[in-house]
């Protein structure tokens, strides 16, 4: 099924949620404003419609593949990765005097669900390229960003995240790959990661791999890591490749899904020594490469949101065709498109207010962060800065745990005809599995959520967005509309939801931590839930605005029947989960670990 860019309600986002104008008049993106942006996502969705969607599935039949030390990846992948980078889609983002476009995350996350809706798996490279170069613009010396970034930014080269070793999965601090100092300044690296994400491919001459290692005599635990660059070619003090370096990739993973990214076993050090050069200081390489993992995180959120949007088209596409049964209502006097049916219409709507839901969200975080980086004014830029960092795990938590129940209801839409490969739907399922799992699991995220976001300031940031929250409130209150005082019953109570769950949990971390984290899943789903819901609030107020002055009446109409949608469907179960934590951690707590 052809994939078609959803620009209109990603612009619509930007103006009316996201603020864009308001992003356009921060220092450095003055000229970012709609019109870019809506030239910029145009030239995007053509590159991602017309190019590198068409290679989803043809991935998903033949996944990359490895033979004597090397990978080779789907037919059409390195050239549609050319075509990528040669348009300027990998330094989107990233600085001007490295060799990007310096446009602001805002602009990019939305091109990035594009090409993750597009194809999850050829995505994946440039996303974690994109996490390499944020890592040297943090810790990198001057040097090392000259001589890494403006490569990374041109494609030339790619970037991979090393951190996952055979017994250290997500407790990074059992990680046991070695680091020896040299007398000229480098390191010999010596050890074993797996799960590394086009650790190895055929699309770029060279691959800058950031490594978390242990050098000798470093403390013990999470305190003793640092971080390192480790290229695949060592590079020239003109720039140009040396010798291979000794990093090989020994095999790759055969997946569930996502079988077109190459997820490499790399082992470093087999033949005297992998040369690495220290990234920062010395035992501070997870402080660095939380600043990778933390870009990484939204950009999955992005996935899930993407993922779920390609199969809500799927869906709607196959229930437009699917003659069966007669309506119902006896609309139609025989069989008819499934589409006229009530609960496949639910169905639709489920996906359609998820997605639209997550990916408000997402957006709206995304100018926070450029206002955080940006704003001339120490006080904004903290604030947004704290309303990212509590945006983080739930763009990410909740955004990938809704795009399995989206790309779940769109093999139910299909009926007998989803469970068949060869209409597409399941890979869609596949694919999205890994995104709760991967660059951090939801009950990682959730714990996240409980303890640095929630329980480190009492409750003060959640509080804080609940009264963001309550404002919103007061605007659906001044409508008569059916579908703002709708709304504002829904919002008004998982609020209260969220604000009894914020007191459980500021009461509950210290003195008893199990009953905290007992919910953190939960809490999650509610707080991802509620600032979704929030912004479909938004999101109907402005499109009653825009439908009262006449502006693209079916558009409008259509979000505000979505924004009701949600808040009847899917902001209702807050106050179910809100019990859930509240009262039923004993339920969770109580069970003898012998009786499993």
């Amino acid at each position: 099924m052809s994939y078609r860019a959803p620009v209109r309600d990603m612009l619509f986002v930007m103006k009316e949620l996201a603020g864009i104008e308001a992003v356009a008049q921060l220092p450095g993106h003055e000229e970012a404003g709609l019109d870019t942006a809506a030239a910029v996502l145009e030239e995007c969705a053509k590159l991602n419609e017309n190019v590198i969607a068409p290679l989803n599935r043809a991935g998903d039949l033949n996944p990359s593949s490895f033979a004597e030390g090397k990978v080779t990846t789907t037919p059409g992948f390195r050239q549609a990765f050319r075509q990528f980078v040669e348009g300027g889609w990998q330094g989107l983002q990233h600085p001007v005097e490295l060799g990007g476009q310096g446009l602001p995350k805002l602009i990019h996350a939305a091109c990035s669900e594009m090409v993750n809706s597009a194809n999850l798996s050829f995505a994946l490279c440039p996303l974690l390229t994109d996490g390499a170069i944020e890592a040297l613009l943090t810790a990198g010396s001057d040097e090392q960003q000259q001589t890494y970034i403006p490569k990374m930014v041109d494609g030339t080269w790619t970037g991979s995240m090393n951190l996952t070793e055979p017994q250290a999965g997500s407790d990074l601090s059992m990680v046991r790959t070695r680091a020896e100092p040299q007398p000229d300044g480098t390191y010999k690296i010596f050890g074993t990661k797996i799960f590394i994400t086009y650790g190895e491919h055929d699309m770029a001459e060279n691959i800058v791999h950031l490594v978390l290692a242990r050098v000798a005599g470093a403390p013990e635990g999470v305190k003793g890591i640092s971080l390192f660059i480790v290229p695949k070619f060592l590079v020239n003090a003109d720039g140009s490749l040396g010798a291979r370096n000794d990093v090989h990739c020994v095999s790759i993973e055969h997946k569930l899904g996502i079988k077109a990214s190459p997820t490499a076993v790399l082992q470093y050090g087999d033949h005297g020594g992998a040369i690495g050069y220290l990234i920062g200081q010395e035992n501070r390489g997870l402080e660095y490469m939380f600043v990778m993992m933390n870009a990484a995180r939204f950009g999955v959120g992005m996935q899930g949101i993407a993922v779920a949007e390609r199969a809500y088209q799927q869906a709607v596409a196959y229930a437009r065709d699917r003659v069966q049964s007669r309506p119902v209502d006896g609309s139609k006097p025989a069989a008819a498109a499934i589409i006229h049916h009530p609960d496949v219409k639910r169905m639709l709507m489920t996906m359609r207010a998820h997605v639209e839901g997550c990916r408000a969200m997402a957006l709206v975080a995304a100018a926070a962060f450029d206002a955080a980086h940006a704003h001339p004014d120490k006080e904004v830029r903290a604030e947004n800065q704290a309303f990212y960092e509590f945006m983080v795990p739930l763009v990410k938590g909740f955004s990938t745990e809704m795009s399995l129940d989206v790309a779940s209801l769109g093999v139910q839409v299909h009926g007998g005809m989803g469970f068949i490969e060869e209409t597409g739907a399941a890979q869609h399922l596949r694919d999205a599995k890994i995104l709760t799992i991967y660059e951090g699991t939801t009950a990682i995220q959730a714990n996240d959520l409980v303890g640095r976001k929630t329980a480190r300031d009492g409750g003060a940031m959640a509080r804080s967005l609940a009264g963001q929250i309550e404002t919103t409130e007061r605007e659906l209150a001044r409508r008569d509309s059916v579908a703002a005082r709708a709304m504002v019953k829904r919002l008004a109570a998982a609020r209260q939801a969220f604000l009894d769950v914020v007191d459980f949990i500021a009461a509950q971390t210290k003195g008893n931590p199990n009953a905290a984290f007992a919910g953190s899943v939960p809490y999650l789903l509610l707080a991802g839930n509620l600032v979704a819901g929030w912004q479909m609030a938004r999101a109907l107020l402005a499109a009653e605005d825009r439908l009262a002055q006449g502006e693209d009446a079916d558009f409008m109409r259509a979000k505000i029947t979505t924004a009701r949608f949600y808040a009847d469907h899917v902001l209702s179960k807050a106050p179910g989960l809100r019990d859930s934590i509240v009262d039923g951690a004993a339920g969770v707590t109580e069970m003898a670990v012998e009786a499993f």
